[in-house]
């Protein structure tokens, strides 16, 4: 896959590493899809907690 500057500063800033190693290092990648998960789960439990609340 190619990748821009725009999505290697986004890896830099999101989780302080380069996209490089992101894809040579199984155990990073690994911790990061776990780390974007929980964001989402997080974010899912925030919105169904204001759909509730009905904002």
């Amino acid at each position: 896959m190619d990748y821009t500057a725009e999505m290697e500063k986004a890896m830099h800033k999101a989780h302080g590493m380069s996209y490089a190693e992101y894809e040579r290092d199984h155990d990073l990648r690994m911790k990061v899809e776990y780390k974007r998960e929980q964001s989402y789960r997080d974010e899912k439990r925030q919105l169904a907690k204001m759909n509730i609340q009905g904002y």
